[in-house]
């Protein structure tokens, strides 16, 4: 088994502008496992709020025994060994798992929907995320948007009302709304909530401080729409005490530290009968691709991240009307420009 890696600089089409912050790029690092003349590819996608950068993961790569990984591979036990080397670092843990999993399917000639018992025609639609942006920006993002069956809104400040009214003067597709934390006040959310309901939006992720657990409590217990957790959900342990706090979770690689995890979270919540969303953060195609091969198995999806960006890397995911289509190829379906 051999581990190589390189950074990459993403570069986004357009400024992504959420409640909290503002970014133009997103660092990632590429990772490749080489077994049996076979290849798997694997990405860390390492944006500010989760305090992950190319030098940490270096660092954490550089602790990594690829010896430890036999095929088949035991990804229980790959997981626990990735978490005893260091706290944290989801990210490019997500990294080595994703790339795992692309070289197990090729080891196996099988994708990787069909190992993790995904069906291709539950495969619900992704959207495409708009940006808090000057009103002749946004515009311009719901026309980029066209052909996609939902689109998301970031939401959080104070111009929350004009931005959809801006989206809604052209366009009745629906949407999810993101807050990213930017709520403060229990009564303005829920009036918030019922208003956004009455606009055709579908869910409406982490309103409040994921520390505000009674906030956020009290809002799902009152709201028209699904409230669901993202930054309050990072790994499987954080599932439990969200059962009594929103309607889903967002599941995302890079918070999960890989699929493995992912799939698990997916089933516990199931079991909690919490809904689902399965998300990105600014990714290229090959995180995109792990994540879809989950997707069947979501209420929603929203993977968009190589449709948000200018130098993706391989080429982009295949999407018909708005829905990835699964490919039959062995492990991710990831193609190389």
């Amino acid at each position: 088994m051999k581990l190589t890696y390189q950074p990459f600089e993403l570069a986004l089409r357009h400024p992504f502008t959420i409640a909290k912050y503002s970014r133009t790029s997103t660092p990632i690092m590429l990772v490749q496992l080489e077994h049996e003349g076979q290849t798997g590819y694997g990405e860390a996608s390492m944006v500010p709020y989760m305090g992950e950068n190319p030098e940490s993961a270096v660092a954490f790569l550089s602790k990594v025994d690829v010896g430890q990984f036999k095929f088949p591979f035991d990804f229980g036990a790959i997981v626990d060994y990735l978490d005893n080397l260091a706290p944290a670092n989801p990210a490019i843990k997500a990294a080595i798992d994703i790339a795992l999993h692309d070289l197990e399917g090729k080891l196996l000639g099988k994708p990787c929907w069909k190992i993790l018992g995904s069906k291709p025609q539950l495969m619900p639609p992704t959207s495409f995320t708009i940006g808090i942006d000057k009103p002749e920006a946004v515009l311009q993002k719901v026309k980029e948007a066209a052909g996609f069956k939902v689109i998301k809104v970031k939401l959080g400040r104070d111009n929350d009302k004009e931005l959809i009214q801006i989206i809604r003067s052209v366009t009745d597709v629906p949407f999810y709304v993101d807050a990213n934390q930017g709520w403060t006040d229990r009564q303005q959310s829920l009036d918030m909530a019922c208003w956004l309901q009455e606009q055709g939006a579908l869910l409406i992720e982490q309103p409040m401080l994921k520390t505000d657990k009674e906030g956020n409590a009290w809002l799902t217990a009152h709201s028209p729409l699904p409230i669901i957790g993202d930054e309050a959900v990072q790994r499987l342990a954080d599932i439990e005490q969200a059962k009594d706090v929103y309607h889903g979770i967002n599941v995302k690689l890079m918070k999960s530290a890989g699929m493995f995890e992912a799939k698990r979270m997916i089933d516990k919540a199931r079991k909690l009968g919490l809904k689902v969303l399965i998300g990105c953060m600014s990714e290229t195609s090959c995180a995109s691709l792990a994540a879809a091969a989950l997707a069947p198995q979501c209420d929603w999806m929203d993977i968009d991240g190589p449709f948000l960006t200018t130098n993706n890397p391989y080429r982009p995911p295949h999407i018909v009307g708005g829905t990835y289509q699964l490919s039959d190829a062995p492990g991710l379906g990831l193609q190389l420009k």
